[in-house]
């Protein structure tokens, strides 16, 4: 059974006993509602460290006014069951009041230019939340390794970027994106999807496959052929970008890039990424999995 800890008081009592015996120990941070593409990271952790702890938190600083924090499924006693299922030996799921006990804070980490682009755009604020919660997360849990899914590629690019520049010492894993046998990625918020939604939301994973294909002919045509897909469909685009996972600007030229869609399916906003690389015809024959 998956231990249970409400406070940092208890999280820290059980983390020195961890830390007296040397073992290696690996943290998967969630907002709950767990699926299974956190059963995998947590799988990815445990085949490779000692101890697992998992984070359950809501964290409302990532949230603007008016988005979907009231309504964001809370499933904790399934969440813990699951971490029971896949051995995981701490669980630590503390109120708001726990992480933030004096408040709001009124330092937090600021995401710089790469996160005011894409999601930035969209939700102004959020990876200034994102990575705020993820720096207080580390410290609390003290963790060797940090693993995260590359669903979220810009999260993904600015914790990995964060612990680099402010010499965090913990190893950032990334795990390649879950998705079901029809190839949508698994999002928490696809409990959101209702109707014709789940498979108009296919949308944006046949909008990465066009890009990939057309990744030979180089990014305009991956662009094109991603935007015409999702034009077809029955969803809104928000925004389709090719970046160089370098610096996440803009990809220029051939190599190696990551593809970005984002859009409104019905009332449910998705997003969904592939990595590929642009130009010649090395990249033929992969696939938009995530991997």
């Amino acid at each position: 059974m998956t231990i249970v800890a409400r406070t940092r008081a208890d999280l820290a009592t059980i983390r020195s006993e961890w830390a007296a015996s040397g073992d290696s120990t690996a943290v998967v941070m969630t907002m709950g509602a767990l699926h299974a593409g956190h059963a995998e990271l947590i799988r990815r952790a445990r085949s490779r460290d000692k101890r697992v702890i998992v984070t359950d938190f809501l964290n409302p600083l990532q949230f603007a006014p008016g988005e979907d924090l009231d309504k964001y499924p809370r499933t904790f006693a399934a969440d813990h069951e699951i971490c029971t299922a896949e051995g995981v030996d701490l669980l630590f799921a503390p109120g708001p009041s726990e992480v933030y006990p004096e408040g709001d804070p009124v330092v937090r980490v600021a995401a710089g230019p790469v996160g005011d682009v894409f999601e930035g755009e969209s939700r102004p604020g959020h990876f200034d939340g994102v990575l705020t919660v993820v720096a207080k997360l580390m410290n609390l849990t003290a963790p060797h390794r940090a693993y995260f899914g590359q669903k979220d590629a810009q999260q993904l690019w600015l914790i990995s970027r964060m612990v680099r520049d402010l010499d965090i010492p913990v190893d950032v894993v990334e795990v390649p994106t879950v998705r079901d046998a029809d190839g949508l990625a698994l999002s928490s918020r696809n409990i959101y999807l209702v109707d014709d939604d789940r498979s108009d939301a296919l949308a944006l994973h046949e909008a990465l496959e066009a890009g990939v294909a057309a990744a030979p002919s180089g990014s305009q045509a991956v662009l094109a052929a991603a935007e015409g897909r999702l034009a077809a469909s029955g969803v809104t685009t928000d925004y389709v970008a090719l970046v160089d996972p370098e610096d996440f600007g803009p990809m220029e030229g051939a190599g190696a890039a990551v593809l970005l869609v984002a859009a409104h399916v019905g009332s449910t906003r998705l997003i969904d990424n592939a990595r590929l690389t642009v130009g010649p015809t090395e990249n033929r024959g992969r696939h938009a999995s995530g991997h």
